[in-house]
C-alpha cells in the first residue's frame, strides 16, 4: 500500500529533525501537474495519475484505543491520497472510507470523523491549549486565542457534514475553513445509520502562523520541492447515536493520540517531484533576478527540465551567454526579450519572456 522513504532523504532535505513520530520512513505528497488540479467536486478521477505507492490505507493505522482489530467487520475501510502543486501553498486530499455504519444525524461533535493536523514549517510544539506551557501563567480563554491553532493547524472534519460546516477548525482562526484558504467537496448515497462508501475531496492551506486575529497577519507556509512537513490524521468512528460522546473507534497515522494537539507527535511527509512519466522529455525554463539596478546587473538562473548539454542566451540587447546560469550588464535603460535555447539528447526547446526583464 504505502512506499516510505528512507530517512536519509529527510536529512538531505536540510531541516531540522524533531521528536516527531514515525521516523523510520517518510510519507510522499504527490505533485500534480499545474494543468491537472484536482477538481474539488467529489469525482475521483482526477486522483487516477496519482500511482498507488502514494497511498496510505487502513492497514497503516494505528487503533490506538484497542476496540478493534482491522479484520472486525465495524472497521472502516480508508484510502487517502495527498498531493499538491508546484507554485500553490496548497495541500489537496482524497479520502474515500467504507463502514457499516454511518453515523451523522447529531448537529454536534458526535459524528464520524476524518481529523487533520498539519505543521508546515516542522516547528512541533503544542497547538491545543491544553497542552500549553504557558497555560498556568495565561489562563485557559488567553491562552487559547492567543496560542491555539497558531503554528499548526487541526481540522475536525466531519464524514459527511450534513446541514453543518465541512470542518470544524479547532481553535479561534474559523477563517482557516473557508475560500480562499480551503474548500472541500463530498460525495455519498447513504443516509445516517446505513453502510456505504464516501468521497471527500478537499485542499486546506498551512500556515507557520495564524493567529485569531485573522488573515492580515497570518504566514502561509511556503511548500517547495522535496519540503518535508508534519502531518497526521485520524479516523472517528461512532456507530451508535444513542451512544453520547463515546466513539466506536479512533484510528491514527501517528502511534500517538495526542497528535491532535502535539505537533511534535505528527508524521513527516515529503513534497514529491513530478513523476518521471509527467515531466516533458525537454523543456526550457529560466529566472532571473536584478542584482544591482544602477549597474543593471541581471543575473539569469536555468531552471530546465530534462537532460540539457547546452545552453545559447540571447539577453536582447545584441549580445549572448553559452553560460548555464550567467550574469550579464546591461548598458542602456530599456525592457527586453530575453530567448533559452537549450538542446540534450531527446531534442531541443526554447523559452522566451516578453519584456520580463525589465533595468533603468
Amino acid at each position: 500500500m504505502l512506499s516510505a522513504l528512507v530517512v536519509a532523504g529527510f536529512l538531505m532535505a536540510g531541516q531540522p529533525a524533531r521528536a516527531l513520530d514515525r521516523t523510520n520512513e517518510v510519507f510522499k505528497v504527490f505533485q500534480f501537474p499545474a494543468d491537472q488540479i484536482p477538481r474539488i467536486d467529489g469525482d475521483t478521477n482526477d486522483w487516477n495519475i496519482v500511482p498507488e505507492s502514494y497511498v496510505i490505507g487502513s492497514d497503516q493505522l494505528v487503533d490506538d484505543n484497542g476496540k478493534h482489530q482491522l479484520s472486525d467487520h465495524s472497521t472502516p475501510k480508508v484510502r487517502v491520497k495527498v498531493g499538491w502543486v508546484k507554485g500553490l501553498n496548497r495541500l489537496y486530499f482524497l479520502y474515500e472510507a467504507d463502514d457499516d455504519y454511518w453515523d451523522f444525524a447529531d448537529p454536534g461533535l458526535h459524528n464520524d470523523t476524518f481529523e487533520v493536523v498539519v505543521d508546515g514549517d516542522l516547528s512541533g510544539g503544542p497547538l491545543i491549549e491544553k497542552f500549553s506551557p504557558a497555560k498556568p501563567f495565561l489562563g485557559q480563554w488567553e491562552t487559547y486565542f492567543t496560542l491555539q491553532g497558531a503554528h499548526a493547524q487541526n481540522y475536525h472534519i466531519f464524514t459527511p457534514a450534513e446541514s453543518k460546516d465541512w470542518c470544524m477548525v479547532w481553535g479561534p482562526a474559523q477563517w482557516l475553513k473557508e475560500l480562499p484558504y480551503a474548500n472541500a467537496a463530498q460525495k455519498y448515497e447513504f443516509k445516517p445509520g446505513e453502510s456505504g462508501h464516501y468521497v471527500l475531496e478537499f485542499w486546506l492551506t498551512p500556515f507557520d502562523y495564524a493567529g485569531a486575529e485573522g488573515p492580515p497577519r497570518a504566514v502561509e507556509s511556503k511548500l517547495s520541492e522535496n519540503k518535508l512537513i508534519g502531518l497526521s490524521f485520524a479516523v472517528i468512528d461512532y456507530d451508535d447515536v444513542h451512544s453520547g460522546d463515546t466513539n466506536n473507534g479512533f484510528w491514527n497515522l501517528s502511534r500517538h493520540h495526542t497528535m491532535y494537539g502535539q505537533a511534535d507527535q505528527l508524521c513527516l511527509f515529503k513534497l514529491m517531484p513530478l513523476e518521471p512519466f509527467l515531466q516533458p522529455r525537454i523543456q526550457a525554463q529560466w529566472s532571473f533576478q536584478v542584482v544591482d539596478m544602477e549597474r543593471r546587473l541581471v543575473a539569469f538562473k536555468d531552471q530546465s527540465v530534462g537532460e540539457i548539454k547546452s545552453w545559447h542566451w540571447d539577453f536582447g540587447d545584441g549580445e549572448t551567454s553559452t553560460e548555464q546560469n550567467p550574469i550579464h550588464t546591461y548598458h542602456k535603460p530599456d525592457h527586453y526579450v530575453v530567448v533559452l535555447d537549450v538542446a540534450g539528447p531527446t531534442g531541443k526547446s526554447r523559452r522566451s519572456k516578453v519584456w520580463d526583464v525589465a533595468v533603468k
